[in-house]
């Protein structure tokens, strides 16, 4: 369910009253909660209505009983408690994400050129922790690079960040083929260190179905860390 930035407040508001005063809310205290008209309110919560996420019903005013005594209220459903609860967690997770990306750029910063292995090593002991698709790609993004730093360190040739520069910013197909390029290398490089070898191409297979279940917005964010890593591995040469 997609609801605009406006709708989202007006839902984040009605929620947040609705536990607040522990029942149904009246639009004019949404309304004053947002600064916004009273009627503007009553339509907006109306909309929410039609979309599956507020629900009204009719309480009688303060004081008052019998006829033309009732007021519209409304109240969130339980979808929209599963969406809140939903976006939420993505916020969350963003958050996490920050870390992870930052964490991972300083790791990247402190590597030198004959500790690629190392590095690489490292991150892979992590992965069995990590609890969110996009913080595993981002930390198996690390290691494909790491990995084909390092063939190309092994193979005595220069390590090609133009080419791969070009390569990820095509997005979840460059990315895709990044994996596919750091498959390859495995089976020249990693000879001499079988578990290792079979490690890389069992994260290297899992980081391609999970760059599939990723948005765009999260697929952006990973090409975008794949260019700062790289040109951080560009400086260790």
């Amino acid at each position: 369910m997609e609801l605009t930035p406006r709708q989202q407040a007006f839902l984040d508001a009605l929620f947040d009253l609705y536990c607040e005063l522990g029942g149904p809310v009246h639009y004019s205290v949404v309304a004053e909660r947002l600064g916004v008209n009273r009627f503007s309110a009553y339509d907006m919560l109306r909309l929410l209505e039609q979309k599956g996420v507020v629900a009204s019903s009719y309480a009688l005013k303060d004081e008052h009983s019998g006829p033309g005594r009732t007021m519209v209220v409304f109240y969130p459903t339980n979808r929209a408690s599963r969406h809140l609860t939903r976006l939420r967690d993505q916020i969350a997770n963003r958050d996490d994400w920050y870390q992870t990306r930052q964490r991972l750029l300083n790791q990247l910063r402190q590597t030198k050129e004959g500790s690629y292995n190392k590095t690489l090593r490292e991150i892979l002991a992590r992965l069995p922790g990590v609890k969110t698709p996009l913080a595993y790609c981002t930390e198996m993004l690390s290691v494909l690079l790491l990995n084909m730093a390092q063939a190309s360190q092994k193979a005595g040739q220069l390590f090609s960040y133009g080419l791969l520069s070009s390569m990820v910013v095509e997005g979840q197909v460059g990315l895709g083929t990044l994996a596919g390029f750091s498959l390859g290398s495995l089976m020249s490089f990693h000879a001499d260190d079988p578990s290792l070898a079979d490690k890389l191409a069992r994260h290297i297979r899992e980081f391609q179905m999970q760059l599939g279940e990723l948005s765009e917005e999260s697929i952006n964010r990973l090409t975008a860390y794949a260019q700062d890593a790289l040109k951080l591995l560009e400086r260790v040469r």
